[in-house]
């Protein structure tokens, strides 16, 4: 195989990889939170390498803020008069 044909084929590859993960967060954003976690929970356990806990915090989700009671979108909370 020619170096060009390899180069475009990894183009490619980059390209569906990057458009397949933006459609996951903007149309699956709860089924992609849980995947991240169970993925990021193996590596961040207590005795692993130092590297494998750092994959692990830059996998893990992130942690989900305490606006809201359910931390969702913040539509259902009481009214604030300005």
């Amino acid at each position: 195989m020619d170096a060009s044909l390899a180069l475009q084929y990894a183009i490619i590859a980059v390209a569906v990889a990057v458009s397949a993960w933006v459609v996951l967060k903007k149309q699956f954003p709860g089924p992609l939170r849980k995947l991240r976690g169970a993925l990021a929970l193996p590596l961040l356990r207590e005795g692993n390498a130092g590297w494998r806990r750092r994959l692990g915090r830059w996998i893990a989700p992130p942690a989900s803020g305490s606006d809201a009671a359910c931390g969702g979108c913040n539509s259902c909370g009481p009214n604030k008069k300005a």
